[in-house]
């Protein structure tokens, strides 16, 4: 589903938005020779897929692997020498949480970070190993924000939002001075979205610079909010879902990020869980490129055609590679689920000696590689004297799947997909 935002240009004078282009000038300023200005390579062979003239923005090769060390640091950079003194807190469940912890820390900041409790011991230990005190708290980001919000106030400490804050918003809008430079010829860039402070900083740098390009933001379909607030005009929350692309997974959009993205982003899509898996994959393997499950978003969206691009030269954001390795794994086999190269098939068999080395002949002869097998008398309502076999097979494609099972149907095996 898509939705069209504004696409109108105005200056912050006059206006409703916390940013202007000079905001975000001045935010490149503070972050020179101390943010990794990240490179933006032609993909020849993304290109020929989406129908697309595609640039990565491979924002995963910063420091702490994410494009949110941007805001942080130019927010971090705005304290006063009496709030640098304090100290700064802020809640996070990963990249924001690694961004503030390496930047407050280099510049002899004591940083707090608030953590869920369910956060992986993975970001907790990377977290603290750039130099954060970590404190895990709440079973979620609600409850962990408010736990800061708290602390803030008790220790009076500077709260550094992961997105509705000026300052982080300039400092990730500094992206798309970047992309402005590296790609002359841009025509559109598709951001991810979460509570829009990435999209709404590069929205604000290229449409007060080139009001012709096109922006284009991504949310999972399992937490739509932005476009939910579009729809509404107005922030609203919607219900909590779980998602792969967990750097996105915001159920409200920010007060401050929604002007923002209403007035300069032109369209809003959203992809499933499946697509995300296969972008992942898809970097992976043909770029040599890992990316979480948001920093795949948007490379999902034009994979799959879900925006109105037609052969345009657009960048698309890479905007974080921070991903579990065991997660990761599973991705990987969604991913080659959906691309149709493992399958898994119910096949019911007669429960005789030698009919599975029958079957296991069969699917040699289709060079199709059995990775796992299950063997069942008791369900699925097998009758008395057969058997059901679940096989799960590595294939080259759909194609292959297909001669698959026109040679089992041929030699009369009843069978079902298992999805």
């Amino acid at each position: 589903m898509a939705i069209k935002a504004g696409s109108k240009t105005s200056s912050k004078q006059g206006s409703n938005l916390s940013i202007g282009l000079a905001d975000v000038l001045a935010a490149r300023e503070r972050l020179r020779d101390a943010i990794y200005e990240s490179p933006c390579p032609h993909s020849i062979m993304l290109s020929a897929l989406t129908g697309q003239q595609v640039y990565l923005k491979l924002e995963n090769l910063q420091m702490t692997g994410s494009f949110k060390e941007r805001g942080a640091l130019n927010r971090i950079a705005m304290l006063t020498p009496e709030q640098a003194a304090r100290g700064v807190i802020a809640a996070s469940a990963g990249n924001h949480a690694q961004g503030v912890a390496y930047h407050a820390t280099k510049r002899g900041i004591r940083a707090l970070i608030v953590m869920p409790l369910t956060t992986p011991l993975v970001k907790v230990t990377a977290t603290r190993d750039f130099g954060a005190e970590v404190l895990l708290h709440g079973a979620n980001y609600d409850e962990a924000c408010a736990e800061a919000v708290r602390l803030c106030d008790e220790q009076q400490l500077t709260f550094i939002h992961p997105f509705d804050d000026p300052g982080v918003m300039a400092g990730q809008g500094t992206i798309g001075l970047e992309l402005l430079e590296q790609v002359p010829q841009l025509e559109a860039v598709v951001v991810p979205i979460g509570g829009g402070g990435l999209i709404g900083g590069i929205a604000c740098a290229i449409k007060e610079s080139r009001p012709e390009i096109r922006i284009v933001g991504v949310q999972t379909a399992r937490l739509p909010s932005m476009q939910a607030a579009i729809e509404a005009h107005h922030p609203v929350t919607v219900d909590p879902a779980t998602t792969i692309a967990d750097g996105i997974a915001v159920r409200r959009a920010g007060d401050l990020t929604f002007p923002l993205v209403e007035r300069y982003v032109d369209e809003i899509v959203t992809v499933e869980e499946d697509e995300i898996a296969s972008a992942i994959l898809m970097l992976l393997e043909r770029e040599k490129t890992l990316a979480e499950g948001a920093g795949a978003a948007a490379l999902a969206a034009l994979l799959e055609h879900r925006t109105s691009l037609h052969g345009a030269h657009t960048a698309v954001l890479v905007c974080g590679g921070n991903i579990d390795v065991t997660l990761l794994s599973r991705i990987i086999e969604r991913g080659l689920v959906k691309d149709g190269r493992m399958v898994r098939l119910r096949i019911v068999l007669l429960d005789k000696p030698g009919a599975l080395h029958e079957l296991t002949r069969l699917i040699a002869d289709q060079r199709a590689n059995i990775i796992d097998t299950l063997h069942n008398r008791a369900y699925y309502g097998v009758n008395l004297g057969d058997t059901v076999v679940d096989i799960t097979m590595e294939t080259r494609g759909p194609e292959h799947v297909a001669e698959l099972l026109a040679a089992l149907t041929a030699e009369g095996y009843s069978h079902t997909r298992v999805l």
